[in-house]
């Protein structure tokens, strides 16, 4: 296998992850009826369109999205680990734009099956997403 085919291969690894984490959210929000907070607004923001570029790379053998993608990864690791922080009791009462207004993940009943928090979830879906496209990115630059 050569190391373009590996590139491609990291590339649909986190095509999969940005599908399975978009169709999460959906279903989270529309069947379950969990309205998601700020952050989590924000998160989507970068996961959906990763779910679209990422499959649309993979599918087309584009090895090139990477430089696209990757930027978008890197801002939900970052808003998915400051939400993370917040969920953690990590980051003090007054900056914690979840609970102020609207729906919270900080409250009861804020978790998938008991013990998994979303925003935990959220970001090792970005967080895998990241290393996966990083690790394209290395297995191209060794074929140049």
């Amino acid at each position: 296998m050569n190391n373009y085919r590996k590139s491609e291969t990291y590339i649909f690894y986190a095509w999969l992850i940005a599908l399975i984490a978009t169709l999460a959210a959906i279903f989270i929000g529309e069947i379950m009826g969990q309205m998601p907070c700020q952050l989590c607004w924000y998160q989507r923001i970068a996961m959906f369109p990763l779910a679209i570029i990422l499959g649309t790379a993979s599918f087309n053998k584009d090895s090139n999205i990477v430089f696209h993608a990757l930027p978008i990864a890197l801002v939900g690791v970052g808003i998915a680990a400051w939400h993370s922080l917040l969920y953690a009791g990590i980051v003090p009462e007054p900056i914690r734009p979840c609970s102020q207004t609207g729906p919270s993940c900080l409250g009861e009943g804020q978790t998938i099956f008991g013990f998994l928090s979303l925003p935990y979830l959220s970001l090792f879906a970005f967080t895998i997403i990241t290393i996966c496209l990083v690790m394209s990115l290395k297995w191209r630059k060794n074929n140049e």
